[in-house]
């Protein structure tokens, strides 16, 4: 089961993934996406959540990343957790306005 969520902050996060464990989920099947490459990575190293990688991705996907706007690059790591194209571009317009997407999936 997959689960897309746009809170407005850190706090509002935090709460969404203690829920999202409440129901099952662990950490490393919980990602957090921020506009912000630095952003996104904080949060997610003090949340202990999981980081789109390799094993996600594949290995060419990942490589591609490297060269592609971030725009395009948070679409790409959003679909490799589990969102359709139209899902992952109506997340990016909510991290293009500040907000944080949480998408946990079980079948990561």
């Amino acid at each position: 089961m997959k689960v897309n969520l746009t809170v407005e902050n850190v706090k509002q996060a935090k709460l969404e993934v203690e829920k999202l464990e409440m129901q099952g989920y662990s950490r490393d099947q919980i990602y957090i996406f921020a506009h912000s490459k630095k952003r996104g990575e904080h949060i997610s190293d003090a949340l202990h959540t999981e980081e789109v990688g390799i094993s996600e991705q594949g290995f060419i996907d990942s490589m591609k990343n490297m060269f592609n706007s971030r725009g395009d690059e948070l679409r790409n790591k959003m679909e490799a957790v589990g969102l359709s194209a139209h899902e992952a571009d109506r997340a990016e317009e909510q991290l293009d306005r500040g907000k944080l997407v949480i998408v946990a999936n079980k079948h990561v």
